[in-house]
């Protein structure tokens, strides 16, 4: 049993969504089943839930996604290396903004991305 932050997050694509978080952004399957999934890190742990059918037809997901800025949460990660979350996140269906749009705050180079679903999601690596 971990006492960890956590979040939930629905998805319409569940695989896609878990496979973004997984091969992006380093989390590890930690438990699944039909309609869900959960992904962990030492300290953080994100449940991904499969939405009602009903509600996933209401959802049109543009290719590539669009942000779906409308949402008041913003899933925020802790990362080595901005640059290779960049890299790493079209092969996964999501992206992490271009460098002109980082910036920095606290001592952490910060900047924002998308999942494949248009979640906007941010990462953050100490400053040099």
């Amino acid at each position: 049993m971990h006492n960890r932050a956590m979040a939930v997050l629905y998805a319409k694509n569940l695989a896609a969504v878990q496979s973004f978080y997984e091969g992006a952004l380093g989390l590890a399957l930690e438990h699944a089943e039909i309609g869900h999934v959960l992904l962990g890190s030492p300290r953080f742990e994100l449940v991904i839930l499969q939405m009602p059918e009903a509600i996933g037809a209401t959802i049109t997901i543009a290719d590539p996604p669009r942000a779906r800025s409308e949402t008041p949460i913003k899933l925020v990660f802790p990362v080595a290396s901005l640059a290779a979350i960049r890299e790493l996140a079209p092969q996964f269906g999501g992206a992490l903004y271009a460098t002109q749009r980082e910036w920095t705050y606290r001592g952490f180079r910060i900047c924002d991305g998308l999942d494949p679903e248009g979640n906007v999601f941010q990462c953050r690596e100490k400053a040099r």
